[in-house]
């Protein structure tokens, strides 16, 4: 199974959590934002987060247009998988690859703790490795995680299960408390927490290695 690490300029989770999904199992390959193809053989997809060309005009919004930008549409529409941690998950609404939109916390503060979770879904290669409903913690870092959709659409998201976590408690502001949603076809997943960042005993948690490990089982064998 191939994962494919995009960087851009003000990222600062792309060596975490390449090293997180080598640590699962995945062959890694870094991509740099100026890239127009991915490498050949490529299963997943993976933006990570921190700050994205600093963030300007709208969390994501210049990454959206980066030359490696294309790529990743082409990608998921072909049916490939992809993950968008943080301002990754920003950058996935960006690309129209996942629905809604993440706006400034509703306290206007930045928020860097670990939070509880709740898995709402169990149903995505993503999160088989978890029980539905089972509640888990991993750290989130950000200022603009408060994820907002239209009511058609939230009620999309719940009729297809496609909300794959929740806060719980709420610490954002966010519809439902919707911390991660999945796409229609459930093989794009944008999240907010870092589960790169409680892969291993070091980290004091190890939640979000479950993550990684059902993502690459599924891709290594299908």
């Amino acid at each position: 199974m191939k994962a494919a690490v995009i960087t851009f300029p003000g990222s600062n989770c792309d060596r975490d959590l390449a090293v997180a999904l080598t640590q699962a199992g995945a062959d890694v390959a870094r991509v740099w934002h100026k890239d127009t193809a991915l490498p050949q053989g490529v299963d997943l997809v993976a933006v990570p987060g921190g700050f994205s060309f600093g963030d300007y005009l709208r969390c994501g919004a210049i990454a959206a247009h980066s030359p490696i930008a294309p790529a990743i549409r082409d990608h998921a529409a072909r049916g490939g998988f992809v993950l968008g941690i943080c301002n990754g998950f920003q950058v996935l609404t960006e690309l129209g690859l996942l629905p809604g939109a993440l706006m400034r916390n509703s306290e206007l503060k930045f928020i860097c703790r670990e939070v509880g979770l709740t898995v709402t879904s169990a149903s995505s290669p993503y999160t088989r490795g978890y029980a539905p409903g089972e509640h888990i913690r991993l750290p989130v870092a950000h200022h603009d995680g408060n994820y907002q959709i239209d009511p058609e659409g939230l009620a999309a998201l719940k009729d297809q299960d496609r909300i794959a976590f929740a806060y719980a408690p709420a610490i954002n502001g966010s519809v439902l408390d919707i911390a991660g949603v999945l796409s229609e076809n459930r093989r794009v997943l944008g999240m907010m927490p870092h589960p790169e960042r409680a892969a291993e005993p070091a980290h004091g948690g190890t939640d979000g290695a479950r993550l990684f490990a059902s993502v690459v089982q599924e891709l290594a064998t299908a």
